[in-house]
């Protein structure tokens, strides 16, 4: 967890802590500017710390509120704890460089540099001190060049530890900044800040982002964008970068409006770049794995089966799934007879065709049976006699019980409408529910509601689905898989069937994700049905309280009478306070969708992400090369393939991370596989050599380089990602280090590669290659 900085700057106490090699870059005169504007930050954030801190508390001490208030202050209080955190998160480190216009101004008749934060910051006067690295103001700041400066005449870029400045770099863009500049380094300041060791967590890069990669951050957000590179051009940098800066420059992203879904390729991946978007200024980003996406993903088993993987790829059947639910959704064709105290009612095949017409398109098979209930009941009801007289007496109470259990009832409504109609019967003055007890039609159709024939009926019409079942019952019966999915062999048929048809694997997350999708959660129903009867009881007890106020109501003008009205009586119901289900946070609909390592996917795997992004607004991260079971056609073919239809491609070319030396020996690996693998151009060298050597030598590799390294991370990768590994040491599986960065990685047995069977083929050649470039500074490479 990142400490608290203090803010505070003693005159004793610089914001610059410069080694002794750097002792030229301390010369007031490059930095003392700097010092009077850090010491301004300081005063202001101090200042921003302790106004946002009393307006949090005294929004939080306000009196009780309800309704739309109460939601005001609720989002009141989280958009200030949330600017809270970023400043306490930071300290002067908001600051990520400046920038020196050609006029010399910082804008609004403002004399000097402009400083680009993470967060705008002004002082107690309106003068603007940090201006938010995702406005238009700082585009300059990422994206000059020599070749176009943007009218900036020179850039400083900071780096910072633990809340003080080490080194920083002046990149000059003009002839006659150039002769005023001393702080000049050889390399760029991206260049030189990869050669710095990695935290545990991702580095916070974005004040060295290439302008390249801020072309791509900054691109808009209303079609497919694809980022495509290879290892080190920064592709996950510009991934996390792209989401706040869309959240912050995009209104149509907002979280009230769909919010953003980030989708990583495993947990530890996320767990690596969990503090980057925080730190940037945006919260509230959904996070996850494709597994996450389902609650059965948090135990499925990896698909052994090759081939049985390959079938369930398929998007095909993802759609199985819809025949599969459509075949309990078909009215019965035969007329029905219920028996009820006023004689037999028949339902027609028709009155079952019209029933099952109001469910609404897009409905899920189980919320849709609440649809087709109230309209079965409004045709029966109709149908019965206008004469007919049925009192209490006629519910069937037996009924009750498997009303309840089959979803259909809820007896806590039940009790919650008869308390309601018992206290019409008592009243001669309008209810104020809308029950009127001379009105015939009620009784009808409360006796209907509980009528046992009819209630079991309509569970075999129309029955409660688990999409666990539905999805099993594919695996276990073979002739509900070939209709479902007629395009099946029968050997593919035979070969899908398995003894537990529930246990999962990840291969089955689409088709249970399609499932749950198709026909909802099997117990909304019921929690829904609780709810009104919550409500129900809510109404019944204020009728009460109005009652009693009206009775004892002794002035003139008869004031409480007012109470009467259905409006004012529905009013005092509170309903916020009523109880409800969890929402699925990752259910979506979400607009705009950002998924790394996108090139693993499969086109089942797509379905999941493109059913929660209706708007097909995604920034799709990835490389084609590192994709362990191939990926021969182009980004823009496969994609329209799983259904995008608006796609463009940005392209990273430049291998920032990974040394020469490294890619040197990576490169052959992958181009043995894949001859036209897209590897990027290294621009640096570390002059430590790759090192070769046999497996017994890893506990001295590692014990070496951790006492040489006080600082920074190391990983062993290995086949199954179980080598015993000393602290600040991580073992992973090649699939597990896809994403991550290390300064050491060591990798033992790399001829084990890639499973059973495909050791010499193309995901032990990818797992290679992925494993190689995760270093940025050194790797070793043992076997035997």
């Amino acid at each position: 967890m990142r400490e608290t900085k203090p803010s505070v700057l003693t005159p004793a106490t610089s914001a610059f802590d410069l080694p002794a090699r750097l002792a030229a870059k301390s010369d007031p005169a490059l930095i003392a500017a700097d010092e009077q504007h850090f010491a301004d930050i300081a005063t202001s954030l101090d200042r921003s710390t302790a106004e946002l801190s009393a307006r949090l508390d005294a929004a939080r001490r306000a009196p009780a509120v309800m309704g739309q208030a109460a939601l005001e202050r609720d989002q009141e209080v989280h958009r200030l704890t949330s600017r809270l955190r970023t400043l306490r998160r930071f300290g002067l480190d908001l600051c990520l460089g400046r920038m020196v216009p050609e006029d010399g101004t910082a804008g609004e008749d403002e004399a000097g540099p402009v400083y680009v934060g993470r967060l705008g910051l002004t002082d107690g006067d309106g003068r603007r001190l940090l201006i938010d690295w995702r406005s238009p103001a700082a585009e300059p700041f990422f994206g000059a060049t020599h070749a176009q400066p943007m009218s900036l005449t020179s850039r400083r870029r900071y780096r910072w530890t633990r809340g003080r400045v080490t080194d920083y770099w002046d990149e000059v863009f003009t002839p006659d900044a150039l002769e005023a500049q001393a702080a000049l380094d050889d390399q760029s300041a991206f260049i030189a800040s990869l050669g710095s060791v990695r935290s545990e967590r991702m580095r916070d890069v974005l004040g060295t982002i290439q302008a390249d990669q801020d072309a791509v951050i900054r691109a808009g957000s209303r079609d497919a964008l694809v980022v495509d590179g290879g290892p080190g051009t920064g592709k996950t940098v510009v991934a996390l970068h792209r989401t706040a800066y869309l959240l912050y420059s995009d209104p149509r992203l907002g979280h009230r409006r769909g919010g953003v879904l980030f989708v990583g390729p495993h947990e530890p991946y996320l767990a690596y770049v969990a503090d980057v978007l925080p730190s940037l200024g945006e919260e509230g980003v959904q996070t996850c794995t494709v597994r996450d996406l389902v609650p059965e993903g948090r135990t499925a088993a990896p698909e052994h089966d090759p081939e049985v993987a390959r079938l369930k790829a398929d998007a095909r059947l993802v759609a199985a799934v819809e025949p599969a639910v459509r075949l309990y959704e078909n009215p019965p064709q035969d007329d029905t007879e219920i028996k009820t105290p006023w004689g037999p009612v028949r339902i027609s095949a028709a009155d079952w065709a019209e029933a099952f017409g109001a469910a609404e398109p897009g409905v899920p098979h189980n919320d849709a049976r609440d649809q087709i209930w109230a309209e079965l009941l409004t045709i029966l009801t109709d149908k019965a006699d206008d004469g007919a007289q049925v009192v209490d007496d006629d519910v069937d109470y037996d009924v009750v019980h498997y009303g309840v259990e089959s979803g259909v009832l809820d007896d806590g409504v039940l009790d919650g409408r008869l308390r309601d109609e018992e206290a019409a019967h008592d009243r001669d003055e309008f209810d104020a529910y809308g029950l009127r007890p001379e009105d015939p039609s009620v009784a009808v159709r409360r006796a209907l509601e509980t009528n046992r024939d009819l209630v079991r009926a309509f569970d075999r019409a129309w029955p409660l689905l688990d999409p666990a079942d539905i999805a099993g019952d594919l695996w276990e019966v073979p002739a509900y898989l070939r209709m479902c999915a007629p395009w099946l062999a029968p050997d593919d048929v035979a070969r899908l069937q398995r003894a537990d048809p529930q246990a999962w694997t990840t291969a089955d997350l689409p088709i249970l994700d399609a499932a749950r999708r198709r026909i909802g959660d099997p117990d909304a129903s019921r929690r829904r049905r609780r709810q009104e009867a919550a409500l129900a009881a809510e109404r019944a007890s204020m009728s009460d309280v109005v009652d009693d106020l009206i009775a004892t109501d002794d002035s003139d003008l008869g004031v409480m009478s007012m109470l009467r009205g259905q409006d004012l009586r529905g009013a005092l119901v509170e309903t916020t306070a009523l109880p409800a289900a969890d929402p699925d946070l990752l259910a979506g609909p979400f607009a705009h969708v950002v998924v790394d390592e996108a090139q693993e996917l499969t086109d089942a795997e797509w379905q999941m992400l493109l059913d929660r992004c209706p708007s097909g607004s995604m920034t799709i991260v990835g490389d084609r090369a590192q994709a362990r079971h191939g990926f021969t056609e182009s980004w823009t073919e496969r994609l329209r393939r799983v259904g995008l239809d608006r796609i463009g491609v940005a392209s990273l070319t430049i291998n920032y991370r990974t040394p020469q030396e490294i890619m040197t020996e990576a490169e052959p690996v992958i181009r043995a596989a894949l001859p036209d693998a897209n590897v990027p151009t290294s621009v640096r060298r570390s002059g430590i050599p790759v090192t070769h050597g046999a497996v017994a030598e890893l506990d001295s590799v590692l014990s070496g380089w951790l006492a040489d390294h006080a600082t920074g991370t190391a990983c062993v990768i290995s086949a199954d990602g179980a080598v015993a590994a000393p602290p600040r040491v991580r073992s992973l599986t090649p699939e597990l280090a896809k994403g991550l960065e290390f300064d050491l990685v060591v990798v033992v047995e790399p001829g084990s590669f890639g499973g059973d069977g495909d050791r010499a083929g193309l995901a032990g050649a990818v797992d290679r290659y992925v494993s190689m470039t995760r270093a940025t500074q050194r790797l070793v490479v043992l076997a035997g």
